[in-house]
């Protein structure tokens, strides 16, 4: 057993959901998180009209399943981040579960 594990920014959910599908992982859970990044420059011209440090409306998605479903999972996620062009990629996370009471 494996914990699949996506963060994305909120815009992606339905592209998340279309992979798990596609990936048949079909019992999953999700979770509203806000994400921040510092992204603070010495070059004061970069940072011109930034407000402070950023905030993302963002989404984590897991889902406890089998092995090959969460490397179908990734491979998914890693084709849809090649094929987008967003400074924003899903990220995933594959973590093994070395003990269950199932």
């Amino acid at each position: 057993m494996k914990l699949f594990i996506i963060t994305c920014l909120k815009e992606y959910q339905e592209d998340v959901i279309k992979i798990f599908k596609q990936a048949q992982i079909t019992v999953f859970s999700v979770t509203d998180v806000t994400g921040f990044k510092d992204s603070q420059t010495p070059d004061i011209l970069a940072d011109w009209f930034a407000s402070g440090d950023e905030k993302f409306d963002s989404l984590v998605l897991f889902s406890f399943t089998g092995s090959e479903a969460a490397a179908h999972g990734m491979e998914l996620i890693n084709q849809f981040n090649r094929e987008s062009e967003t400074k924003f990629p899903i990220r995933a996370f594959i973590v093994p579960v070395e003990k269950s009471n199932l």
